[in-house]
């Protein structure tokens, strides 16, 4: 992905699918604009400071991640997605980390639902009020 506006999209209309190792955030593909409609997978791999402090390490769990999601056996469905990995990433056999992200892909949503903020509509056990008028009264003349 390229640009703060598609990672803000993902990050806030994406569903979250949390794992110990890292955590999937995933919308359905769209293409950019003027760009022919062709579905794939456009992942943004971010791993902060925070995360890790040593360079070293935060490239190797990119590097990591990104052959894992490379090498998945079904492949990966067109979707939007931001993986934010955790420092256990390091520590992993490879195949499991594969197998979590297989595990993560499949456990999420299906693409034809919107994630995001449901708003006021979609909350349960809410009523809407029906507002009715006052009746107009004539204006009364004061002496």
């Amino acid at each position: 992905m390229r640009g703060d506006r598609e990672f803000r999209k993902v990050r806030n209309h994406g569903v979250a699918v949390r794992d110990p190792l890292f955590t999937l955030r995933l919308t359905e593909y769209r293409p950019r604009y003027g760009e022919p409609w062709q579905p794939r997978a456009i992942m943004g791999i971010v791993v902060s400071k925070k995360t890790l402090k040593r360079a070293v390490d935060r490239n190797r769990v990119r590097r990591r991640v990104r052959e894992a999601l490379r090498t998945l056996p079904g492949g990966l469905p067109p979707c939007r997605a931001i993986l934010l990995p955790n420092p256990g990433v390091l520590g992993v056999p490879f195949a499991e980390l594969q197998a979590a992200l297989a595990r993560a892909i499949a456990r999420a949503p299906s693409q034809g639902k919107r994630g995001g903020k449901a708003g006021n509509a979609a909350r349960p056990g809410r009523v809407s009020e029906r507002v009715t008028p006052a009746p107009a009264h004539p204006p009364k003349d004061r002496p």
